[in-house]
């Protein structure tokens, strides 16, 4: 019914009720709210335009909602978070703290050695090697002037690694000047792998200046046995 339209548009948003005399070729606007309203109501709508057809129809056509209603409708919306740095930049700059990192500890390292082994006392012992199938290291054992300063047992990794060219550094401390011995106790297995325990010897003095010495393990195909060698590095 008519008054059922108007009960309908009244709730609180801009509505309109139109008629037609024709059955719906031409419509009529006979009612139009704009103002918000509240709560149940029922208004009065005149009919004149269509009085007396046989054919009349009313329409409520859709129209936009009261600016009140929009708002409760479309609360608004909040503020955007602030968007973060990217995981890009963040992995760049943990990557530039690590290298920090161990720029520092390298430096602190080297600042380290030079206090406590100062180049007129510092005394190395460096070992490498040269085998290809005489002799299978596990441990060396040094002795400094009748005294053990170093007892080393290999891992099959550092034994590849040394047989690939690795140059490792097997002791490191500080002796006095004049004259010194050193012995090297080689331990591992050697041809028909059979257990192998060979030791070398050399007499060195101590001057100004650090003093290095290299532990050489190589075959020696004429007699083939490994050979081992202490030399002094000028």
């Amino acid at each position: 019914s008519l008054a059922s339209l108007a009960s309908l548009a009244n709730r609180g948003n801009s509505a309109d009720i139109d008629v037609s005399a024709d059955g719906g070729t031409n419509w009529t606007n006979v009612w139009h709210q704009t103002a918000s309203r509240r709560g149940p109501g029922v208004e009065e709508v005149p009919l004149t335009p269509v009085a007396g057809t046989a054919n009349a129809q009313a329409s409520l056509p859709a129209t936009a909602a009261a600016p009140e209603a929009a708002a409760a409708a479309s609360p608004e919306a909040p503020a955007a978070a602030p968007v973060p740095e990217t995981f890009q930049a963040l992995d760049t700059q943990v990557q530039d703290l690590k290298q920090d990192v161990l720029d520092l500890n390298r430096d602190l390292f080297m600042l380290e050695e030079e206090l406590l082994f100062p180049a007129n006392t510092q005394m190395a012992v460096f070992l490498s090697m040269d085998v290809s199938s005489f002799f299978q290291l596990d441990s060396v054992q040094l002795r400094l002037d009748d005294k053990q300063v170093a007892n080393y047992l290999y891992t099959e990794r550092e034994v590849d690694g040394l047989n690939r060219g690795g140059v490792q550094r097997l002791y490191l401390g500080n002796v006095k000047f004049g004259q010194h011995e050193l012995v090297a106790f080689f331990t591992g297995k050697g041809p028909q792998d059979r257990e192998y325990r060979r030791g070398a010897t050399i007499t060195f003095r101590k001057g100004e200046g650090a003093k290095f010495l290299e532990l050489r393990v190589s075959d020696k195909q004429r007699a083939l046995q490994p050979e081992f060698v202490i030399k002094e590095w000028e």
